[in-house]
C-alpha cells in the first residue's frame, strides 16, 4: 500500500470485510441525512469507510513516527479487522519512551476529532460533507477514547504498564499489572451491551453484542499474550549464550553422518561445525536434517548434505545474553548459530530450540 517513513503498510483481507460491512451499514444513515441521494448513498458510505481507515492509518503512523524518532525500528503497519497495529521490532528502553509511543496514537485520534468538530461548523446542514465530517468526528473520538482504556493490549494499557515500570523499576511487573487490568476491561466490554440494555431488554441489539464479543475477545487474547510475554521478560536476564551453547566438533564436509555422530558421542558433543581444509568454519550441520535421515542410510550420507552455509549474522559472541541475544536472533533468524570466543575460537553451537525452552520453561 506504500512505505511512509520507509515503513511498509499492509492491508489484511479482513479489512475488506469490515469495509463492506461499514459501506452497507452506514448507507441507511446517509439516506436519512440526505433523503434525495438515491443509490449514491453506497458511494458516500464507502467513502466514509475509506476515510475511517485513513484515520486509523494516521493513528498508527503517529506511533511509528515517535518510535522511529526514539531509534526503534518498525517492521510494518498492518490494517486489519479491528483497526491497525504498528509492529515495533524491540521495546522502548525507558518507561517515558514507552508511554510517549503509546500516547501518540490516541492523542492524534482525539486531535482529528477536534479538528473535524471545528471544521463541521463551516459546513451547511443536510450535506454529504457535514455528514461525513460528523461521522469521522464521532469515530475518531471513539477510537481515541477506546485506545486509552488502561489495559493491555490497548495503548492505555501500555501507558499503565510504563507507569508501573517507572514506579517498581521492573518492566515485567508493569506488563503483568496492565495485562490483568486488560482482562478486566475485556470482561466489561463483553458485558457492556447487556448492561446498557438491563432496564429495557427489548433494546438489546445483536450487532452491539457481536461487536462487544469481538472487541472483548481481542482484548482478552492480547492481555493473555502480554502475560506470557511478561513471563519471558522475567527470565530474559538469566538467559546467556555461554550457558546454553552445546559442545560441538569440527567435521569435514565429506565425513559420513554415521562417523560424525560416533565422534560427537565420544566427546559428549551435540553440535557439528563444518570446517574447510584450513580449519575455518564454513557451515553448520542442521539438527532437524540429521534426525530426518534413517539409521541405515547414515553411513552413506555426508554431513555436507545436511549443513547450511554459515552466514555472517549467524556467528554469536559467547558472552552475549538477555535482550541483546534475543534482538540479535530476531534480526538474523536461524535454527543454529556458531558461538565464538572474542579471539575467534569456536566455543560451540547454540540451538534456537534451547533458547526457546529456557524462556518458556515453567
Amino acid at each position: 500500500m506504500g512505505r511512509p517513513f520507509g515503513v511498509p503498510v499492509d492491508v489484511t483481507p479482513t479489512w475488506f470485510i469490515v469495509a463492506g460491512l461499514i459501506t452497507y451499514g452506514f448507507a441507511g444513515t446517509v439516506e436519512r441525512a440526505v433523503p434525495d441521494i438515491g443509490s449514491w448513498k453506497y458511494a458516500v458510505s464507502l467513502t466514509f469507510a475509506l476515510l475511517l481507515y485513513s484515520s486509523v492509518l494516521v493513528h498508527e503512523l503517529s506511533h511509528t513516527l515517535v518510535a522511529l524518532r526514539a531509534g526503534l525500528p518498525v517492521r510494518r503497519i498492518s490494517l486489519h479487522l479491528l483497526g491497525g497495529v504498528s509492529e515495533i521490532e524491540r521495546p522502548a528502553e525507558t518507561p517515558g519512551r514507552e508511554a510517549g509511543i503509546a500516547l501518540a496514537g490516541p492523542l492524534v485520534s482525539l486531535a482529528l476529532a477536534a479538528a473535524g468538530f471545528a471544521f463541521s461548523s463551516l459546513l451547511e446542514g443536510g450535506t454529504v460533507g457535514l455528514l461525513l465530517t460528523r461521522a469521522l468526528v464521532i469515530s475518531n473520538l471513539l477510537v481515541g477514547m477506546f485506545n486509552l482504556l488502561p489495559g493491555l493490549p490497548l495503548d492505555g494499557g501500555r501507558v499503565l504498564s510504563a507507569a508501573v515500570w517507572r514506579v517498581t523499576g521492573r518492566r515485567h511487573t508493569g506488563t503483568i499489572v496492565a495485562a490483568w487490568v486488560g482482562r478486566g476491561v475485556a470482561v466489561v466490554v463483553l458485558l457492556l451491551p447487556f448492561l446498557l440494555a438491563a432496564g429495557d431488554p427489548g433494546s438489546l441489539d445483536v450487532v452491539d453484542v457481536v461487536w462487544g464479543a469481538l472487541l472483548g475477545a481481542f482484548i482478552w487474547v492480547g492481555a493473555s499474550q502480554s502475560l506470557q510475554h511478561a513471563s519471558v521478560q522475567r527470565r530474559l536476564p538469566g538467559v546467556t549464550v555461554r550457558a546454553l551453547t552445546r559442545r560441538a566438533i569440527p567435521v569435514d564436509v565429506a565425513l559420513p553422518l554415521s562417523e560424525a555422530l560416533r565422534q560427537a558421542a565420544e566427546v559428549g558433543a551435540h553440535g557439528m561445525v563444518v570446517v574447510s581444509a584450513g580449519g575455518e568454519p564454513v557451515g553448520l550441520v542442521v539438527e532437524a536434517a540429521v534426525r530426518a535421515v534413517p539409521s541405515e542410510r547414515r553411513p552413506w550420507v555426508p554431513v555436507g548434505d545436511l549443513s547450511r552455509r554459515l552466514e555472517a549474522g549467524h556467528r554469536l559472541p559467547a558472552d552475549l545474553q538477555g535482550e541483546e541475544l534475543i534482538t540479535t536472533m530476531t534480526r538474523e533468524p536461524a535454527s543454529e548459530y556458531l558461538v565464538v570466543e572474542a579471539n575467534g575460537e569456536i566455543y560451540g553451537v547454540l540451538a534456537t530450540a534451547d533458547v526457546e525452552r529456557a524462556l518458556t520453561r515453567a
